[in-house]
This record gives C-alpha cells, sequence and structure tokens, in this order.
C-alpha cells in the first residue's frame, strides 16, 4: 500500500478510551493505559516507515492529576518502562526525544528516566518524538510568554520582531512546525487543551475506535482522509 506523506510534516495524536477499552474487558482502567503506552511504540514505528519527520503523543495533560493517585502511578510506571525498553531503538533509527510540558511535576524517578533518555537522543536527527508529559495547550501559552518575557529582559528583544512565527520559538514546540493532523481516538470530538496555538490550521480526525485498537491500518485511512482534503489556509 503506497501511503502519500508529502504533505505531512506534523502528526499528534490524543490517546483517548484506554480506560474504556479496559472496562469492556472487566479489567481495572490502568490495564487500558498500559496496552495504549505499548501501542504507542507501534504508531510511532509506522510514522518512523511513513517518514513522518514529526510525532507528538498526548499522554498526560495538566488536568489528568485530579485523577485517582493508583491511575496515575501505574501509568508512570508504564511510561519509565516505555523509555528503559525502547531507548535503544530510538538511538539506532536516530530518533529524538523530545518533551513538552513541565516534568517537575513528575515523580523522581520518572524524571530521571525521561532526562536520560532527553540526554542521550539529543543530537539524533531523523524524526523528533514528541511525549506530552504535564502539557496543556493553555500552559504551553504561558510558558511561551514567560520566555519571551526573560529574553526581552535579559537580551533587549525587540517586540517589532514579535509575530506568530517567532513567538513559536518560546512554545515547548520550539523545534518542531506546526500540526498538520490530529487524531483523536474513542468518538470524542474536541481538542481538549492541547495544543492549541500548533493546531491552528490542522486537519482534525476523531476516530470512534479506543486508542488500544487504533492500528497501522486506521493511521493509513487517517492519512489517506488528510489527504483527500483541500488545506485552504485562508485562500481561495
Amino acid at each position: 500500500m503506497n501511503i502519500d506523506t508529502t504533505n505531512l510534516k506534523h502528526i499528534a495524536f490524543i490517546m483517548d478510551g484506554n480506560g474504556r477499552w479496559a472496562k469492556l474487558r472487566n479489567k481495572p482502567r490502568y490495564f487500558g493505559h498500559k496496552k495504549g503506552v505499548s501501542n504507542v511504540l507501534k504508531i510511532m514505528r509506522e510514522c518512523y516507515k511513513l517518514n513522518i519527520k514529526n510525532v507528538s503523543f498526548f499522554c498526560f495533560s495538566t488536568e489528568n492529576w485530579n485523577r485517582p493517585q493508583k491511575e496515575i502511578d501505574h501509568l508512570f510506571d508504564y511510561l519509565e518502562d516505555f523509555f528503559n525498553k525502547n531507548i535503544k531503538e530510538m538511538m539506532e533509527k536516530d530518533i529524538k526525544l523530545v518533551v513538552s510540558g513541565n516534568i517537575l511535576k513528575l515523580r523522581k524517578s520518572s524524571q530521571d528516566v525521561v532526562n536520560k533518555c532527553l540526554d542521550l537522543t539529543k543530537n539524533n536527527k531523523t524524526m523528533i518524538f514528541n511525549v506530552c508529559l504535564n502539557y496543556g495547550g493553555r500552559d504551553d501559552i504561558i510558558f511561551g510568554i514567560k520566555n519571551l518575557f526573560k529574553e526581552i529582559k535579559e537580551n533587549d528583544f525587540d517586540l517589532k520582531d514579535l509575530n506568530e512565527e517567532t513567538f513559536k520559538r518560546y512554545l515547548y514546540t520550539k523545534d518542531m512546525p506546526d500540526v498538520d493532523l490530529l487524531i483523536r481516538t474513542s468518538g470524542e470530538e474536541r481538542i481538549s487543551n492541547f495544543m492549541l496555538y500548533q493546531l491552528a490550521y490542522a486537519e482534525l480526525i476523531f476516530t470512534k475506535t479506543y486508542w488500544p485498537d487504533f492500528d497501522v491500518n486506521q493511521l493509513h485511512e487517517c492519512i489517506d482522509i488528510f489527504n483527500s482534503r483541500t488545506r485552504r489556509f485562508g485562500k481561495i
């Protein structure tokens, strides 16, 4: 199957439905998160094969701290295990890890694992694998404003140089292009405070499949839908 990704520079995923997937199988919610984390690897590998240079996964939001602590603990167990097991493959494939979000609120063991992977992969160039942890779109914009104020104070930044493009370099996704395609699984049709600035002209696809069941074939179908759309960016 020939999948055209010529115009797909950045694809992002809201990986929804893990808990409901587990409930259908009479399993605890964290069982669904474990399956969901393992599915990240499958989809990342396929994006790599398709030569998509930037992929983002919404793993944990600024609002997710309101969930039961036991569920949060399991989720970070799975994330640590994911990084520990797959860092070798990321190095072999020249994949750079980027983390969007304030990881200082994460438990110490998770911070250590994430920082180790960030350091090991920092010079990789073939693909950016962006994991959004303790991330929120509004928080990202505030983060950008704080960085901008810091530069104004320390480097005599001229506000005449501030525009939509220059502001991007102060966000968590400073090294990534805007999102071209956002896929949200589970049937929910909202963006849930995800990449508010970066999604300005993204194509949105909402699939009813729960994230653990979202597979390579469905990814291909979403890309085909993306390619069938006309992106005008405000033009005729």
